[in-house]
């Protein structure tokens, strides 16, 4: 494996969140502030990007290109991580082109991307397209491959360093692409991460399992359907009650698509756990001020 190239600021702060953690009934609760890891704004995705970053300057790349929703975080942290190496950046959002210029659209910007609209065709076509006609190096949606996934077992790590006794906790988790609960449970193991998926993907347990490469049996993997609602691109009245419940509790901003989802799934008990729970909050504030249901 390629070594990574450093983006981010390491470890990220561990903080306890005991005001929530009674509202919720349990002796422990910390939030791992993956969102305060220094680079564009902040977010699990800057952990991976060490690692396809790393493989586009071993092939000698100039551009990178990624694609995904129009406030995709990990488009804003390509276009950082791209400016931060001296790299152009092609951001490949789906749907057509949109004056909104709001949250993560008005950073893509700012950090020097070039947005390239995918209109009505399937998104992966004008990806392969752009990517052919810029000899550009590809990183996948999502920022998830199997070797970006090392960059949430260095989280991992991480927490076995700062959380005493960690096999007596349960790590609580947005699960999108994947890549991030496939990195913790390939170091933390199945039985001590559940994932709650944000219906990013059309099958949740067959993208993690398949990023494991047959490390982890599919069934073993606690995934928590029950925050989907309406869709991806949805601001469920749950995440809307998560996102207050958790500022109120303790000053900690989430976001309506990932976090928001994951801690709607903590409070409303939808999966069984301990009573040591670590929330890996994964950013994508800004996300927030571009949501037209926020």
């Amino acid at each position: 494996m390629i070594a990574p190239v450093s983006l981010g600021t390491w470890p990220t702060p561990l903080e306890a969140a005991p005001r929530l953690a009674a509202r919720l009934g349990l002796a422990d609760l910390w939030f791992k502030r993956d969102d305060l890891n220094g680079l564009g704004g902040g977010g699990n995705k800057i952990r991976k990007l060490q690692y396809t970053c790393a493989e586009a300057l071993a092939v000698g790349a100039t551009t990178v290109i990624t694609s995904g929703a129009p406030q995709s975080n990990h488009a804003r942290l390509t276009a950082a991580a791209a400016a931060r190496l001296g790299l152009a950046c092609v951001l490949v959002l789906d749907g057509p082109p949109s004056d909104d210029q709001r949250g993560n659209l008005l950073l893509d910007g700012l950090a020097g991307a070039e947005i390239v609209w995918g209109g009505h065709r399937p998104l992966a076509e004008v990806v392969a397209h752009e990517a052919e006609s810029r000899s550009a190096y590809l990183i996948p949606f999502g920022g998830t491959s199997p070797a970006s996934t090392q960059g949430y077992v260095d989280c991992a790590r991480e927490l076995r360093a700062q959380v005493p006794d960690i096999d007596s906790a349960e790590v609580v988790v947005a699960l999108g692409s994947g890549g991030t609960m496939a990195g913790l449970v390939r170091e933390l193991g199945a039985e001590r991460v559940v994932g709650v998926s944000v219906g990013a993907v059309p099958d949740p347990r067959a993208t993690v399992a398949g990023l494991l490469v047959g490390e982890v049996e599919p069934r073993a993997l606690r995934i928590d359907g029950s925050q989907v609602g309406a869709g991806y691109r949805t601001f469920t009245d749950a995440a809307r009650a998560a996102l207050e419940t958790t500022a109120r509790e303790e000053g900690v901003f989430l976001d309506p698509t990932y976090t928001g989802r994951a801690m709607a799934a903590l409070l409303a008990g939808s999966f069984p756990h301990g009573d040591r729970v670590i929330f890996l909050h994964t950013g994508g504030l800004p996300g927030l001020f571009g949501h037209p249901q926020a």
